[in-house]
């Protein structure tokens, strides 16, 4: 099941999605969150029961990030054996970290800012992303699947200078519009995580191109590892790391510039678009 947030008369509404469209859900939800609590990470069941209303096609739907407001933004840092290796980098023995801010979630087609005060190493990483179903404390790596509610894609833009500034990184990972996530949530009963492509292209120029096989830490490993020392609440989102081929990397650097859309593909979810463009003045 595809379940997708979209505008419907100006406000946010959740739906199902289909080859035909996104068919709105006749429900007091707005958001991933309130819903996935609201069924305790039941979601395929109570989204069965729910009557729906108009479909609307996909070229024409007005898409938002399946999670608008997120309770927690969490990514894992260098967690592809090959990104690893294009950093010189040895395989980290924990996972790394960070967090990013509710501010920077943007949905498809939502522009990523070039910004003024750091313009030149905007990157691209295209990453699969967990959303968590239900309340998860001390949960194993086997029990993990049963708290997921599903996958989606972001892209863990990076303000590269500022990242590099200091060893928390977040300063680089929270800029605003540089978390673009979608097109959707699919939930965790119709996809293996592990086994997926993963494409990223940047004005049609092909950079990434991996397998999620290739993870450090797999998507349970990684529930299981921050649920040790925290809740994790429901709509939180993780985003699992970037493969190699990030434009720090390539010779010369190759990175984003106003002008640029960055397309992230992922086998079984779906194309993740976005323009970019130098930051508004306002």
């Amino acid at each position: 099941m595809r379940i997708g947030r979209h505008l419907v008369d100006g406000q946010p509404a959740l739906g199902i999605v289909t080859d035909e469209g996104i068919a709105t859900l006749q429900c007091d939800h707005t958001d991933l969150p309130s819903l996935l609590e609201a069924c305790d990470g039941d979601v395929v069941a109570a989204v069965d029961a729910m009557a729906t209303g108009p479909t609307t096609a996909l070229d024409e739907a007005n898409l938002l990030s399946p999670v608008g407001r997120p309770p927690t933004i969490l990514a894992v840092g260098l967690n592809y054996r090959a990104h690893a290796a294009e950093g010189g980098r040895e395989p980290p023995s924990v996972p790394i970290i960070f967090n990013k801010h509710h501010n920077c979630i943007i949905g498809p087609h939502e522009p990523i800012h070039i910004p003024a005060a750091a313009p030149d190493m905007i990157d691209y990483e295209g990453e699969l992303a967990v959303i968590i179903g239900r309340a998860a404390r001390a949960v194993s790596a086997s029990e993990a699947p049963d708290y997921i509610a599903g996958y989606t894609i972001m892209n863990d833009v990076s303000v590269r200078d500022w990242q590099r500034a200091s060893p928390t990184m977040m300063m680089g990972k929270s800029w605003d519009t540089h978390g673009p996530c979608g097109p959707w949530m699919v939930t965790s009963d119709s996809i293996d995580p592990h086994n997926c492509r993963l494409v990223t292209e940047v004005s049609g120029e092909l950079r990434q191109d991996a397998k999620t096989d290739d993870l450090i830490f797999d998507c349970y490993e990684i529930v299981a590892h921050l649920s040790t020392a925290f809740t994790l609440q429901p709509g939180t989102i993780i985003a699992t790391g970037t493969p190699e081929g990030v434009g720090a990397f390539w010779k010369p650097p190759a990175f984003l510039s106003d002008g640029d859309d960055v397309s992230i593909t992922i086998e079984g979810i779906g194309t993740l678009t976005n323009p970019v463009i130098a930051e508004p003045a306002s």
